[in-house]
């Protein structure tokens, strides 16, 4: 016979699930059939960590100061992908040149933040949150979005796919967001290798009670969640086929995850992706050119696969790094930390060239001048795409760009 006692030493005290000590509300909701919205829009936020070379992304290839700063960076006018007769981008970015082809591609020029922070902790903070330092950076600023959307829609939230730590971004009080390192890891470690079986897991949850107790609802209830919400999970990625082929990268195999769960219909509004090593300080083009190689193919094979899959009008990516790199390079080859960059958006968008073109004649301490602050990036996004008011996440109205198809 099975007692209360035994079904709390066994679930408190092995790991019954890789969900963590809770299966996140939304997730719970999910299990027991609370289907999210067709309607609902997704948000796909993409992070080069590490400060990406803008300058050698979108490319002044024209540009005589740019060639005499990077004698031996500067990208040939014969390589380029061409934009138009002033910028193109870098030649591994063949597969964002065709996102741009097929006019779903928006670059943002000169995109920072005034006063700009060169580390790379603070100004990865300042995008996280919106603030500086010397404002309480308790929450990020899609923590804070997802905080007040689940007042009026409680079945929705955030995914981190990959091994890194949990971005700032998605940091709330209310609403937990998880992460996927993969989603053989997500899903129920149900195996007779130390672990607990099946049948015992749904034998522990039928265990008979005469009394109420706290602590063994709570147990009962989570375990039951987090077991409906693997097989769901389990299910619904078995059915959710495609015909694209992902590139076998990191990056790449996080978008497939994350198409994976757009096409199966995973009540989740923004996920987030990493890739890092953009700190390229010496010997710089080899690296970069691989970086944007991934992020290129990674970001194309996705666009592919939400087209193909009916998913494309209700899915938008974004592109950022915490700064850009210097104008001139290094002794090794290499730039150093610099302030603003292009940002990119991926989707339903205005496609093609936003603002300036960055004025390599008129520099902050060696780095190019920002003439778009990230917040009204944000702010756009937030109000055209996700329907929110930006000024209640971001604390201050700022002017929305026209950079999207609402």
């Amino acid at each position: 016979m099975s007692h209360r006692r035994d079904f709390l030493r066994t679930a408190v005290g092995t790991s019954v699930v890789s969900l963590g000590a809770t299966a996140p509300e939304f997730l719970c909701r999910a299990a027991w059939g609370q289907e999210e919205s067709n309607d609902d829009r997704i948000l796909v936020v993409i992070q080069l960590s590490g400060g990406n070379d803008g300058l050698n992304t979108v490319i002044p290839y024209g540009n005589d100061v740019y060639r005499s700063n990077r004698p031996t960076l500067a990208i040939g006018k014969d390589e380029v992908l061409a934009v138009n007769d002033d910028l193109g981008f870098h030649p591994s970015m063949l597969g964002i040149a065709e996102i741009l082809e097929a006019d779903k591609l928006s670059i943002i020029q000169n995109v920072g933040y005034a006063n700009p922070n060169r580390s790379h902790f603070e100004s990865m903070d300042i995008w996280h949150t919106c603030q500086r330092k010397n404002q309480t950076r308790s929450s990020g600023w899609l923590g804070r979005f997802l905080d007040q959307r689940s007042e009026q829609k409680q079945d929705s939230g955030s995914v981190h796919l990959g091994q890194e730590e949990k971005p700032l971004a998605l940091a709330a009080e209310k609403v937990q967001a998880i992460s996927i390192a993969s989603i053989e890891r997500f899903q129920l470690q149900l195996t007779g290798n130390g672990d607990l079986k099946r049948e015992e897991v749904d034998r522990l949850l039928g265990v008979d009670r005469t009394a109420s107790s706290n602590l063994l609802d709570f147990v009962q209830a989570n375990t039951r969640s987090a077991v409906a919400t693997s097989d769901r999970i389990t299910k619904a990625l078995a059915a959710a086929s495609t015909t694209v082929a992902y590139p076998e990268t990191s990056l790449g195999k996080k978008f497939e995850l994350a198409a994976k769960m757009i096409r199966s219909g995973f009540p989740t509004q923004v996920y987030y992706v990493t890739l890092g090593g953009f700190d390229t300080h010496a010997q710089q083009a080899a690296a970069h050119n691989g970086l944007l190689r991934e992020w290129s193919g990674a970001l194309r094979a996705f666009m592919d696969d939400m087209e193909s899959s009916g998913q494309g009008k209700r899915v938008l990516t974004m592109t950022f790094s915490e700064f850009g790199r210097r104008v001139q390079e290094n002794a090794s080859k290499g730039t150093d930390h610099g302030a603003a960059a292009p940002m990119f958006l991926a989707g339903p968008v205005q496609s093609g060239l936003h603002g300036e073109l960055p004025n390599l004649d008129d520099l902050n301490d060696g780095d190019i001048r920002h003439r778009i602050d990230f917040r009204r990036v944000y702010a756009t996004v937030l109000e055209d795409w996700l329907g929110w008011d930006a000024a209640d996440v971001i604390g201050t109205k700022y002017e929305k760009l026209p950079i999207l198809k609402v």
